[in-house]
């Protein structure tokens, strides 16, 4: 029975020659560069557009902040009044145009000098409060393979080739253009 085996066709021209790669490298060059002219437009625009946006979001923010504030404020000082006594204090009230209302957080801990913490938990014998992380020291490994050859789940990967395609540019930094301008 033959097997078949399944690949993706190529989708652009395989060079025949060495001259044709070397087209293709220059091809390539000229792509990434009007890639990144175009980018570099995308974003001088996004940076234009967020600049003339954000001096009209800021006030607008600001305000919403402000109007927040004030509506806390009343709220608090009227609590009982909208959600009921102060022994069944409900947690929110609907108005007529929108709802307030108050969310316990969830419990959560917060630590300051985790050394500290740890070590005196370990001293009180309080270990189920510290957590102790194994894992595999792959650096260990890299510098000594053998050691764990044969040890199933352990593989270590060598001679993996990647290839690259780097264009020939000029690079110049701006003081360098600078300097010749003037």
């Amino acid at each position: 029975m033959a097997t078949r085996i399944k690949t993706k066709a190529a989708t652009a021209a395989i060079p025949q020659s060495k001259s044709e790669v070397a087209q293709a490298i220059r091809r390539l060059g000229d792509t990434n560069r009007e890639f990144e002219r175009i980018r570099t437009k995308m974003n001088d625009l996004i940076a234009a557009i967020t600049e003339e946006f954000q001096a009209k979001l800021t006030p607008l923010a600001d305000a919403m902040k402000a109007e927040q504030q004030g509506i806390q404020t009343w709220c608090e000082a009227h609590r009982v009044d909208l959600c009921g006594e102060a022994d069944k204090l409900g947690k929110s009230a609907n108005l007529v145009t929108g709802e307030v209302g108050w969310r316990v957080r969830p419990p959560s801990v917060r630590i300051t000098n985790a050394d500290g913490v740890i070590e005196t938990l370990v001293r009180m014998n309080l270990h189920p409060f510290v957590r102790t992380r194994a894992e595999v020291n792959k650096e260990a490994i890299l510098a000594d393979p053998d050691k764990v050859r044969g040890i199933a789940g352990i593989t270590v990967v060598r001679g993996v080739e990647d290839f690259f395609v780097v264009p020939f540019e000029a690079t110049a930094e701006a003081a360098e253009i600078a300097g010749v301008v003037a």
